[in-house]
């Protein structure tokens, strides 16, 4: 496998696009499409939330119900949540004028939306917007990250990846771009993530590597607790690499799980690190668990808890609020036999042994936790599991940021 530059252009056969269609204030990019002529398989994965946006409904019937797309129209600026029968409407005016466009059937145009909850989106734009990119998409490198900046909102970078694989003696492509910064927790998180590959896999197989493939990425991030109402993950496949078919669990289809996993990782990891105000991504390493789920449960609960964001932030090495994360967590361990480690560029260092202080430098702490990227890692010396979940620390301009959002 081979990381390459491009992002959701990257495989044969995807255009897309990203321009300002007057959504968002001064002239922003707030529009973006992707476009695959040859019809594609698609899978997807949604927000748990009970509240879901109008674009998630539409585009799981579309997952659950046609399984095929040619294109994915998106939106940034306006969520298109908690907007009834009204909003819904739009998702199926916005499909109907890409539809009218391309020649394709409504039901495989899929749309996604983000921004702010309870206004309705400006149908008119939309649709204009829709006519504006049509002619200028392309398959450059170029055009697919105008499309990974015009999703953003709150986030500060995009977020792009694309990795080739060798599958049947034909180059294969996996290619993404994500958005999302805050309203961001495990379950789906507002989280937009698009995915696009050349590959020749069968549907169902398309959906299975999609749905396992969320379980250690996208759902092992936090930024804030929030789950948001529009999380969406759409993973398209052509078949334009011209491989044989990939229709059971064997090589080829493991071969594709690691590009396909490698990507949302990355992505993954990205968004957490670009948390609303962050300044650090922190990393949390479950070692010698007893199985996977306990693992996941303890790494998650450290890494959302605010009073260990804060000491992130602050460089405190309050490895106290750590071990206290891991007791509340629902999972069993003997908080007696813990080793706790902190490790990033400038070095590695033990914190507690056996659950005791080790007597470690503070100094020495705080030159490790001062790096932009610092991993606690706690080994619970009960077997072989491991589980990575991924955060950012809490600062004050988190609450800057979301108290004046709307504004």
């Amino acid at each position: 496998m081979q990381e390459i530059h491009g992002g959701v252009t990257a495989a044969k056969g995807f255009t897309a696009i990203g321009v300002a269609a007057g959504i968002k204030k001064n002239d922003q990019k707030d529009m973006a499409m992707i476009y695959s002529e040859a019809e594609c398989r698609v899978a997807g994965t949604f927000t748990t939330n009970v509240v879901k946006a109008a674009p998630v409904k539409w585009d799981q019937g579309i997952v659950y119900g046609n399984k095929t797309a040619h294109a994915v129209v998106v939106n940034s600026g306006v969520a298109n949540a908690c907007t009834g029968a009204e909003g819904l409407g739009y998702c199926r005016a916005t499909a109907e004028k890409a539809a009218e466009l391309f020649g394709v059937a409504p039901e495989q145009v899929l749309v996604a939306s983000t921004g702010v909850i309870g206004q309705q989106v400006p149908i008119d734009k939309i649709k204009a917007g829709i006519e504006k990119m049509k002619p200028l998409l392309s398959g450059s490198t170029a055009a697919g990250t105008l499309a990974a900046e015009a999703i953003m909102t709150t986030d500060t970078v995009k977020k792009e990846i694309a990795v080739e694989i060798e599958i049947g003696g034909k180059i294969v492509t996996v290619g993404g771009m994500s958005k999302g910064s805050g309203m961001i927790h495990p379950n789906m998180c507002t989280m937009l993530s698009f995915v696009t590959t050349d590959a020749c896999i069968a549907q169902e197989l398309l959906q299975k590597a999609l749905s396992a493939s969320v379980v250690d990425s996208y759902n092992m991030i936090s930024v804030d607790g929030d789950t948001s109402t529009n999380d969406t993950c759409l993973l398209l496949a052509n078949g334009e690499a011209g491989n044989p078919e990939i229709f059971a669990e064997g090589e080829d289809y493991a071969k594709f799980m690691e590009a396909l996993n490698y990507v949302n990782i990355y992505l993954a990891k990205h968004m957490a690190a670009d948390g609303e105000g962050a300044t650090k991504l922190f990393e949390v390493k479950v070692v010698g668990a007893e199985s996977k789920e306990q693992a996941v449960t303890l790494a998650k609960s450290v890494v959302t808890s605010n009073l260990t964001k804060a000491a992130i932030y602050g460089r405190d090495a309050n490895w106290g609020r750590i071990l206290c994360a891991m007791g509340y967590s629902g999972a069993q361990f003997d908080p007696e036999k813990v080793d706790l480690y902190f490790e990033s560029a400038a070095g590695k260092l033990k914190i507690i042994e056996n659950g005791v202080s080790t007597g470690y430098s503070e100094e020495e702490a705080t030159r490790i936790l001062s790096e932009d990227e610092v991993t606690a890692i706690a080994d619970v010396k009960m077997g072989e599991a491991f589980a990575a979940a991924w955060g950012c620390d809490l600062t004050y301009d988190y609450v800057k940021i979301n108290a004046d959002y709307r504004s």
